[in-house]
């Protein structure tokens, strides 16, 4: 309750963020709600055409990734495990610099998601 009252307040004080913010809060329900492939394409494009003042920077990116964004609404699926996998893989790397074989790093990096560990 004290969190939504200061951003009520702020959102009071400042018409431009308040307009953000409920773009963002739009975009969000975009994703969370609709059920039909046709119906999701045509209310986010016409949430990228309110959105074009406040989000320049942000619908370029959409633009260009709009394949890839609308990929998701096929069957609700996100890339984002194998994206959080690859980013910790690339985390362990970083740690073990030195380490003196690949069989090193290998067993670092099962030892995280605690696989069993066999020889190879």
């Amino acid at each position: 309750e004290k969190q939504k009252s200061k951003l009520n307040s702020v959102l009071e004080v400042s018409p431009t963020l308040a307009k953000m913010h409920a773009l963002k809060e739009q975009f969000r329900q975009i994703f969370e709600t609709t059920k039909s492939w046709g119906d999701s394409i045509t209310q986010l494009l016409d949430w990228m055409y309110d959105a074009r003042s406040y989000f320049p920077k942000s619908l370029g990116t959409m633009v260009r990734w709009f394949g890839e964004i609308v990929g998701y609404f096929d069957g609700r699926t996100t890339s984002g495990t194998v994206e959080g996998i690859n980013n910790k893989l690339k985390l362990i790397k970083r740690l073990g610099y030195g380490f003196r074989n690949f069989s090193n790093f290998r067993l670092r990096s099962l030892l995280n998601w605690h696989f069993s560990i066999s020889s190879p």
